[in-house]
């Protein structure tokens, strides 16, 4: 299956979302923040980017930039739950494929992987 990079500051959530896409088959690697899933996708070929927009250090919306400027063959698929982070992401339009709202289900977040995957 794909190989996925998780990017979420809260510790509990980015669990819940490896585990539940480990059940799907998917190779899952997990990053803290912006600048560590930065580093982290330097390191590997990874599928698709799965990453909360609000973070400290350095946000999902500069991180996606960045990866899709070093990237650009890399799925992006963004979470949040501020609408105003939201429409933050309507510049990334042509580099990402979705922002998922939170809080959210394990299918919905499984689903939303699926579509991303099959873009």
């Amino acid at each position: 299956m794909a190989r996925i990079l998780i990017t979420e500051d809260e510790d509990s959530l980015r669990s819940f979302v490896a585990r539940a896409l480990r059940l799907d088959g998917h190779e899952t690697f997990e990053a803290a923040d912006g600048a560590e899933g930065l580093e982290r996708l330097g390191e590997k070929e990874f599928d698709l980017l799965l990453s909360d927009i609000r973070m400290p250090v350095m946000d999902g919306i500069e991180l996606a930039h960045r990866a899709a400027s070093s990237f650009p063959d890399l799925k992006i698929l963004l979470m949040t739950g501020y609408a105003e982070q939201r429409e933050r992401a309507d510049d990334l339009a042509a580099k990402i494929i979705d922002v998922v709202s939170k809080p959210f289900a394990l299918p919905d977040i499984r689903a939303a992987v699926a579509r991303a995957l099959a873009s």
